[in-house]
């Protein structure tokens, strides 16, 4: 692969993500959680970070990208329906628009629902996305401004890329998601094996993230709106699949 990943934990439970291109050095961060760690992880690396790319406008994401810029200079790019929450953005861009890291190419998604802009960045020649906080491993984001209409598209965007694409989502929350996971979802042998599997890593102290599309369509609930058993357990059999999403996070919001 000529995209190298560096990941790493930020805050209390971020991770955090710096991208390069083998070919030429080029060096991206994934959102700033927390821009001391991301500038020391740069430095350990031997990478120079001449770039970040934002998913989304929340402190967490975007809130170190005045630090990181201040060190080195970096080129912010970020979603251009969020350019004025975030602030200094040098390259604004919309879902279906391309960019490049050296000799990488990567198209942003449309994600939104979390927060309205929302995007994702999906590098296809590499099987590798990078989602922020719109999937998580067993889970999703909560809907801060967006509807479940909206949200069930975007996620249906994300499910719809290969199987075996890599994704790196932003939070170590899954263990909790697996949690809520099983009470509304409990006779699945794939959420069943994945839970215990967490638990697992968990105990060691080990990430669950990245994860793929193929075990998230299988396990995540969130993903999992047309299928005739969780349906069924939701009393949902009839209903469009963007209520069947509407309902699984309500309930997690509830949980």
């Amino acid at each position: 692969m000529a995209l190298q990943i560096r990941q790493f934990p930020c805050l209390q439970d971020n991770y955090g993500f710096l991208i390069a291109c083998s070919e030429t050095g080029a060096c991206a961060a994934i959102d700033t959680p927390e821009p001391a760690r991301i500038l020391e992880e740069a430095r350990a690396a031997g990478w120079r970070l001449t770039d970040i790319w934002n998913t989304h406008h929340h402190w967490d994401h975007a809130g170190g990208n005045d630090t990181i810029r201040a060190a080195n200079g970096a080129r912010i790019t970020a979603p251009a329906a969020e350019a004025e929450l975030i602030g200094h953005v040098d390259l604004a861009v919309k879902p279906g628009d391309r960019v490049t890291l050296g000799a990488l190419e990567a198209q942003v998604m449309d994600v939104g629902g979390h927060t309205l802009g929302h995007i994702a960045y999906w590098f296809e020649s590499e099987g590798v996305a990078f989602v922020g906080d719109a999937l998580f491993a067993l889970g999703c984001g909560r809907l801060f401004e967006g509807t479940p209409h909206q949200a069930q598209a975007g996620l249906a965007r994300l499910r719809a890329l290969p199987g075996d694409t890599v994704i790196y989502c932003a939070h170590e929350y899954t263990q909790a998601n697996a949690r809520f996971a099983l009470s509304v979802d409990p006779d699945n042998p794939a959420l069943t094996a994945y839970a215990a599997e967490v638990e697992r890593l968990r105990s060691r102290g080990e990430p669950t993230v990245p994860t793929t599309i193929e075990r998230e369509r299988a396990a995540n609930p969130f993903l999992r709106w047309d299928d005739a058993n969780l349906r069924a357990r939701l009393g949902l059999e009839t209903a469009q699949d963007w209520q069947v999403y509407g309902e699984v996070r309500a309930r997690k919001d509830a949980f």
